[in-house]
């Protein structure tokens, strides 16, 4: 497969990265620091904990996981889409 323009793969890899991050902070910082109040106050609480506390410990840490693996799906296509793969 011929190699696609190096730039376009690099600002295709950019754009994933930086919404990856913005669901991350999203996740971390806003739902388990600024938004946890209004979380505990509207949110039904899981097993004892307050959904704001969930999410602020493991909410960010179950949502980091699944980032990686999103993350690592999409860089496969996108590396399979502009010719970056490795054959044996």
């Amino acid at each position: 497969m011929k190699l696609d323009h190096p730039r376009a793969h690099r600002s295709a890899c950019l754009k994933i990265t930086l919404i990856l991050l913005l669901v991350w902070f999203v996740v971390s910082c806003c739902g388990g620091i600024f938004f946890r109040d209004w979380l505990d106050a509207n949110m039904p609480s899981i097993g004892s904990a307050p959904f704001g506390f969930w999410i602020a410990q493991q909410g960010s840490i179950i949502s980091f996981v699944l980032i990686l693996i999103v993350y690592a799906v999409l860089m496969n296509r996108l590396d399979n889409k502009h010719g970056y793969t490795e054959e044996n």
